[in-house]
């Protein structure tokens, strides 16, 4: 049988790398209480630390798909109150073509009449007009400031999706096409108020007449593009409470791995306070160390 021979100056070296440890142990449950982090460095563990990077970068998307969200709910909140503008003026407007197709009011009526509706035609396309953020939210991809002129009422924007990425793989199309929403030109509702102001004007009651019926089929045509606009606002909010939801359930898991459970710290740091000064006291007594041990 061997028999190791424990000489002084291990039993020092040993006493002295153990206090060393304890330590560096205090120190390390020190940094965690004071940062309020278990991890403050990718050593002190590499695989919290990568599933803390890769839920940093899921919360980064919740909070862009959030966003995306937001911005899409401020742009067909600007449409939906265009249309509903619009929708109620063409309503207006019908009504003065049926005070007209009466026959019963004089010429000087009918041209005030007809005035009126050239007022309701310019107020329409400024809300056709209508921006969001420096874009026409009926534009389409245009590039410009307008998605109708001002003055002839034909279309001069772009039509194209303009989406909103709101989830992994999904996609929600935010705009209204202009045409889609007022017809095309020739055949637009700026067209028919048109029509009908010269028919008002010309005392031409089956031009009227006929006037009523086109701003009727404006008006259905619009109604449903307001229709649309409630189905995606709706889709886009339900977008943005998920967002949400995943941000916070991602945030709390990313607080479970990266921050310090303090109760538990602190009573951790005081068992590790206790053990080392018992240590340091048991080995002073029994090792004697002089400076020079604690040198080495």
């Amino acid at each position: 049988m061997t028999i190791s021979r424990v000489t002084q100056s291990m039993m020092s070296q040993h006493s002295l790398s153990s206090l060393q440890s304890s330590l560096a142990k205090l120190a390390s449950i020190q940094e965690q209480v004071s940062t309020g982090r278990v991890l403050n460095r990718p050593s002190d563990s590499p695989s919290d630390t990568m599933a803390s990077m890769r839920m940093r970068s899921s919360i980064s998307d919740q909070k862009q798909y959030a966003r995306n969200a937001e911005d899409g709910l401020g742009w067909l909140g600007q449409t939906e109150t265009a249309l509903t503008g619009v929708n109620s003026e063409v309503r207006r407007a019908r009504d003065l073509a049926l005070q007209g197709v009466n026959g019963s009011l004089g010429q000087s009526s009918l041209d005030a009449l007809a005035v009126e509706v050239d007022k309701i035609r310019e107020g329409a396309i400024a809300s056709a007009n209508t921006t969001y953020l420096g874009r026409p939210v009926f534009g389409g991809i245009t590039g410009g400031s307008q998605a109708f002129d001002p003055t002839t009422g034909a279309y001069v924007g772009v039509p194209g999706a303009v989406n909103r990425t709101v989830a992994d793989g999904v996609t929600v199309d935010i705009q209204i096409d202009g045409q889609a929403a007022f017809g095309a030109t020739g055949s637009s509702l700026f067209d028919d108020l048109t029509a009908l102001s010269a028919a008002l004007r010309a005392g031409d009651t089956i031009a009227i007449r006929a006037g009523s019926t086109a701003l009727t089929s404006d008006m259905n045509r619009i109604q449903g593009r307001i229709s649309e606009v409630g189905t995606r606002f709706n889709r886009l909010e339900k977008a943005s409470v998920t967002a949400g939801d995943a941000e916070l359930a991602l945030t709390s898991s990313l607080s479970e791995v990266e921050n310090t459970d303090l109760p538990k710290a602190m009573v951790e740091l005081k068992m590790q306070e206790v053990a080392y000064q018992a240590a340091l006291a048991s080995t002073a007594r029994v090792m004697q160390p002089s400076l020079l041990d604690f040198l080495r």
